[in-house]
């Protein structure tokens, strides 16, 4: 009878083994290759423990023995990091690529509006020009110039009623020809870009040397206005002069086809009486061609011959 029972354990015992799961038996369903590598087998491995590795043999070099239990960690030390490529380039792209909202390629950040140029400082802390109506402004104008010292530049704005470009010119004379002329030139993009010519004769011929920055521009209500620095001094260069001399300025607009400029809108553009000296501000007025019919010497003479000659009547 004992020998039934133990015939019986014998059958049953693996199948309970089965059903219990690995957790119940004392050694692991290895394979042949893992448990006899490095030429220790079965012995070698579980002399030092059932699943430790012999230095010889066992389960080969380098792996770690089994624990149910994950080793405890410092609270105070960080969560452990993925090294993996994938974790890698998951956190570039959210550092690089996404906003806080988490939208890809954010949009560009807002560009700062033109700030609009001030009249009320003329002939106080900046030299101006206007041609025009009487009275005008930097918006109103026909032509209009402003400059001023920053340190070891001089700031000039200018404005124009057009929609191509707007010009000064330096010259040593009141003609064009032999100038260093600076130009605010409004491209089919929208753009408003400084740009440095040199007149030959009446011909203006771009410069690719360009002595402007800190520029600025905009295109609004049929208007092109701008603003930008340029040094006192400069090295010597035929193209290029130095504003610490004085010089004529030549006022100048006109239109612009694809970005080059064509010939200003006016035959004779307007020029200043005398020499300019940066280290002087004033306030100078020019009224345009349609205000200076009647404010020339001769018109008025005229105007006064005939009043005179309608109040007295013909002999």
């Amino acid at each position: 009878m004992a020998g039934c029972a133990s015939v019986g354990a014998r059958l049953w015992l693996p199948w309970l083994l089965l059903l219990a799961g690995p957790a119940a038996c004392p050694w692991s369903w290895a394979s042949p290759a893992e448990e006899g590598g490095g030429g220790g087998g079965r012995g070698g491995a579980r002399g030092a423990g059932g699943r430790e590795a012999a230095s010889g043999g066992g389960r080969g070099q380098g792996r770690a023995p089994h624990s149910p239990h994950p080793p405890a960690e410092d609270p105070g030390s960080p969560p452990p990091h993925d090294s993996s490529y994938g974790t890698f380039a998951s956190e570039f792209y959210d550092l690089r690529f996404l906003s806080d909202e988490g939208y890809p390629f954010p949009t560009a950040p807002p560009v700062d509006p033109f700030a609009k140029i001030r009249v009320d400082d003329c002939g106080k802390t900046k030299g101006c020009f206007r041609y025009g109506k009487p009275g005008c402004n930097a918006e109103t104008c026909d032509y209009f110039l402003s400059y001023r010292r920053i340190g070891a530049d001089i700031e000039f704005e200018l404005s124009a009623e057009t929609d191509g470009w707007v010009a000064v010119g330096f010259s040593s004379d009141k003609k064009m020809g032999g100038d260093d002329v600076m130009a605010c030139v409004h491209d089919d993009n929208g753009r408003v870009r400084i740009h440095h010519f040199y007149n030959v004769g009446q011909w203006a011929k771009e410069i690719e040397r360009n002595p402007a920055r800190d520029e600025e521009g905009v295109f609004e209500n049929n208007r092109v206005t701008c603003r930008f620095k340029r040094p006192v001094k400069v090295p010597r260069d035929e193209t290029i002069v130095d504003l610490h001399l004085s010089w004529h300025y030549l006022f100048a607009w006109g239109s612009a086809i694809q970005g080059s400029i064509t010939r200003h809108d006016i035959d004779s553009p307007p020029v200043s009486e005398r020499v300019v000296s940066i280290y002087k501000y004033e306030d100078i007025f020019m009224p345009s061609a349609a205000y200076q019919t009647f404010s020339s010497p001769f018109c008025l003479l005229l105007i006064v011959a005939l009043t005179f000659y309608l109040l007295m009547g013909t002999p």
